[in-house]
């Protein structure tokens, strides 16, 4: 089997499986719990010198029939007091040396704030400290946050006071919400910071209650704007774990709609050395990364890696300007006859959103592509409902 095994930031992790900061974090007894199923580490829920008061309800969800895509949440950092969590910082430690464990902190941009919870986690046995400049809803307004996130000048500042106080590996929690992410982490590479993850959650309004007329999710009949996490912000967590691979040289941690391993593989794949998992977890449960960790084995093991240091980062030389792209490559679409369902989807897509390259007279017969007009836009294979139906040849 393929050696699971990260080295990040200095740090040993037996599997590049974590649970991120959020509320499969929220306390030791969940942590442990996560250690025992199989996750080489954990990233507390954010800490701050003063706890949270949350909303309820708090949580909203996209869905395509019964499945859901997208949670949004307006919950804000720990509810939990400081010296709380200072205590089960040392608990989860003394229970499980092996494991790695992350504070999540948080601060205004005030120079002793961070001062003091860097040192009062350090002394409880903390591994490493992930500066939280993601959070998108509620902190900013309090000139935390995703606001330390959006400002390099900002974040490097943070960043360089955390290094001349910690002792431990500093990692910077980044937002999505900016124009180029890559500016953000070299500001905080260039302050010293030693990882980098991303991505936090996206700003979001997740929709309208129709019946009632309110937002979602309605607190009392109104809403704000809040993080969006789950499968479909996985592009966006992607798209910014190659942007920080090609423009820092530091190690990635890869957040953002992993609930199974070909996501955890396609981070890696990108850039990133470990993964964590939030949103997965609050529907499954920790369990489901017992399966994630065997089967991204097995990937590793058919493609020829031999560790996770070997696959990251494989496919960036393959990510280039649009410019760059191969405008000679050809392709137009074929059909399997003995696959097809004469459904017609493919006919109404290329009509209305395609080249008019489909042609088909009725549903009792099947679709005939003209090739002449094809343009290889590839938009029928995605409206198919039937695997391998439609492919994309050469031309």
């Amino acid at each position: 089997m393929a050696d699971l095994t990260v080295e990040f930031a200095g740090l040993n992790l037996m599997n590049p499986f974590m649970l991120a900061s959020a509320p499969p974090a929220a306390n030791a007894e969940m942590i442990k719990r996560a250690f025992e199923a199989g996750w080489a580490g954990a990233v507390t829920k954010t800490l701050a010198l003063d706890p949270a008061i949350d909303v309820q309800p708090r949580l909203a969800r996209l869905a395509v029939g019964n499945k859901t895509i997208g949670l949004e949440n307006i919950e804000l950092i720990s509810q939990r007091k400081l010296e709380v969590w200072v205590k089960e910082i040392e608990e989860i430690k003394r229970d499980y040396p092996d494991h790695v464990l992350f504070a999540s902190l948080m601060g205004a941009v005030v120079r002793d704030e961070w001062d003091s919870l860097i040192k009062q986690v350090q002394e409880a046995g903390v591994d490493g400290l992930e500066l939280n400049f993601g959070c998108p809803h509620g902190m900013p307004e309090k000139g935390m946050g995703s606001v330390q996130g959006q400002d390099p000048t900002i974040a490097g500042e943070i960043t360089r006071w955390a290094k001349e106080v910690a002792s431990v590996p500093v990692m910077v929690k980044l937002t999505p919400n900016v124009t180029d992410i890559a500016q953000i982490g070299k500001a905080c590479q260039d302050a010293g910071a030693d990882a980098i993850s991303a991505i936090n959650t996206v700003s979001a309004l997740i929709g309208v209650d129709l019946d009632r007329v309110e937002p979602l999710p309605s607190v009392g009949g109104t809403s704000a704007f809040g993080g969006y996490s789950g499968p479909a912000v996985k592009p966006i967590g992607l798209r910014c774990i190659a942007q920080l691979a090609k423009g820092t040289t530091l190690p990635l941690s890869g957040i953002g709609g992993i609930a199974k391993w070909q996501d955890a593989a396609e981070y890696i794949l990108v850039g990133a050395s470990t993964v964590q998992v939030c949103t997965a977890v609050m529907f499954r449960g920790y369990n489901i990364v017992e399966k994630m960790k065997k089967r991204l084995s097995v990937y590793m093991d058919e493609k020829g890696f031999e560790s996770v240091a070997q696959m990251s980062g494989h496919i960036l030389p393959k990510i280039t300007a649009h410019e760059e792209l191969d405008f000679a490559h050809k392709v137009v679409a074929a059909i399997d006859q003995d696959l097809c369902t004469k459904c017609g989807l493919c006919y109404t897509a290329c009509q209305d959103g395609g080249w008019q390259a489909i042609e088909m007279d009725s549903r009792q017969v099947y679709p005939r592509f003209v090739i002449e007009r094809c343009d290889g836009c590839s938009l029928c294979t995605h409206v198919c409902p039937v695997d391998e139906c439609i492919t994309m040849v050469p031309l």
